[in-house]
C-alpha cells in the first residue's frame, strides 16, 4: 500500500499554490501582451502590467471586458505573492483555482482577436 507523505505537506501545498497562481497570471499577462504586439504596441516600465490591461480593454471593450478584467485582480494578488509581506496575503489554492480558467479565458480571446486586430 502506497501512502502519502503528510510531514511538510502544508508547506508544500502553500509553495505550489503560489507556483500555480504566479504561471496562471503570466500567462494571462503574455495573452495581453501578444494582443499589443500584434499590432506593433508595447507596455514597458514601471506600470506596464497595469497598462497592458487598460490598453486592451480600450480597443476591446465591449464586447470582451468581462473576459479580460479578471486581470485586475490578479495583478495586485501576483505582487502580493512574488513580493510577500504581513499584510498581504499570497495566493491561495482558492486564488489559483479561480485564476486558472480566468488566465484561459484572457488566452482564447486573445487568440480569437489577435487575427482580427490590425497593426496600430
Amino acid at each position: 500500500m502506497i501512502l502519502r507523505w503528510e510531514q511538510g505537506r502544508d508547506v508544500l501545498d502553500d509553495l505550489l499554490a503560489r507556483g500555480s497562481f504566479t504561471l496562471a497570471y503570466d500567462a494571462a499577462r503574455k495573452a495581453l501582451t501578444a494582443i499589443l504586439v500584434n499590432q506593433g504596441v508595447r507596455a514597458g516600465g514601471d506600470g506596464a502590467h497595469a497598462v497592458l490591461l487598460e490598453a486592451v480593454l480600450a480597443q476591446l471593450d465591449p464586447p470582451l471586458g468581462v473576459t479580460f478584467r479578471p486581470f485586475s485582480w490578479m495583478r495586485p494578488q501576483r505582487n502580493h505573492t512574488q513580493y510577500p509581506a504581513p499584510e498581504h496575503p499570497v495566493a491561495r489554492a482558492e486564488d489559483v483555482e479561480e485564476a486558472m480558467p480566468a488566465a484561459k479565458a484572457v488566452i482564447d480571446a486573445a487568440a480569437k482577436v489577435i487575427d482580427q486586430m490590425p497593426a496600430y
